[in-house]
């Protein structure tokens, strides 16, 4: 699969200050997540991929187009949520989102039919005719998408597109991402400070830390190849149970005199674990069993020292 976002040894400086340092990563997801505390440099690789910031050193390319040298191609391939609210308060919704349309490239006629379609698409047709001061939080959220949608870009960004949402206007605006990366036609890069948007949406996720890169993964593929963990309470005597898991590949660690806590080999299977206990006269009073989720991942990742893994 050809890669949407490349980032070859990508440095951003402000002054004396390295906000980026050496990215190096190629991503080529439907929905791909940016992630990271405060001040990890999440904003800043938005604004230079987008061309608002140079780099110091290294670059990046956005569907093949180098950064340095393309920014005209990569914005009209582009559509850009931004965190903040950047709206014309007294332009209608329709006639706003026509403007940025034909700012990113449509003809007048063209901008005008795909801004009523956007809107449409995202739920606010009946108040296109608003003026987009009158909006809602969640209105505004809406807007935001439509404007970055209504050109037909490759690749959409999203910086916080659920922030200030409550839980039914989170809903659809998850719905919506889910859409449009379902539909295979576009590319989505979402930024959040939300795990759960992330872990609802993306196919791959970059986190970062500190202006480093301090975990790139295909989310489907480490969720399969994760190891497994279980934790264990039984009753009755050990008789040699802990030992014969062990035996078998599992590593186990007796966190009390019943209680233990095992990583399992993917090829494991759980009714090994009762065959050994039926075995040993031993009871299996209670089984917990997960994998990793994104914020195991995550939480792993921010334990790094200075923001290298």
């Amino acid at each position: 699969m050809a890669a949407v976002i490349e980032l070859d040894g990508l440095n951003v400086r402000f002054g004396p200050r390295d906000i980026l340092k050496d990215l190096r990563c190629s991503m080529s997801g439907r929905a791909i997540g940016l992630l990271g505390p405060n001040g990890a440099g999440k904003s800043t690789l938005i604004n230079t991929l987008l061309g608002f910031y140079r780099p110091f050193a290294g670059t990046a390319r956005v569907f093949g187009h180098d950064i340095r040298t393309e920014t005209r191609q990569i914005r009209a391939l582009t559509g850009y949520m931004p965190e903040s609210d950047c709206f014309i308060a007294s332009m209608t919704a329709v006639n706003f989102i026509r403007m940025m349309a034909e700012l990113s490239g449509l003809p007048s006629d063209a901008a005008l039919e795909r801004a009523h379609e956007a809107l449409f698409y995202v739920g606010l047709g009946e108040a296109r005719y608003r003026r987009l001061g009158t909006y809602s939080l969640g209105m505004k959220q809406l807007a935001k998408l439509a404007q970055a949608i209504a050109h037909g870009p490759k690749l959409v960004v999203l910086d916080e597109p659920t922030n200030g949402l409550d839980p039914p206007a989170r809903q659809r605006m998850i719905r919506l991402i889910r859409e449009m990366r379902d539909t295979n036609e576009v590319s989505i890069l979402i930024s959040s400070h939300l795990l759960r948007d992330v872990e609802e949406t993306c196919e791959e996720v970059l986190i970062l830390k500190e202006g480093h890169q301090v975990h790139y993964a295909n989310l489907e593929e480490e969720r399969r190849a994760n190891r497994r963990f279980l934790e264990l309470e039984t009753v009755g005597g050990d008789n040699g149970f802990a030992d014969a898991v062990s035996a078998l590949g599992c590593e186990c660690a007796l966190t009390s005199a019943h209680r233990m806590k095992m990583v399992l080999p993917e090829s494991f299977a759980i009714r090994e674990l009762y065959r050994l206990a039926g075995e040993r006269n031993i009871q299996i009073r209670r089984l917990s069993y997960r994998r990793d989720s994104l914020e195991d991942i995550f939480l792993k990742a921010m334990e790094s020292t200075n923001g290298r893994p």
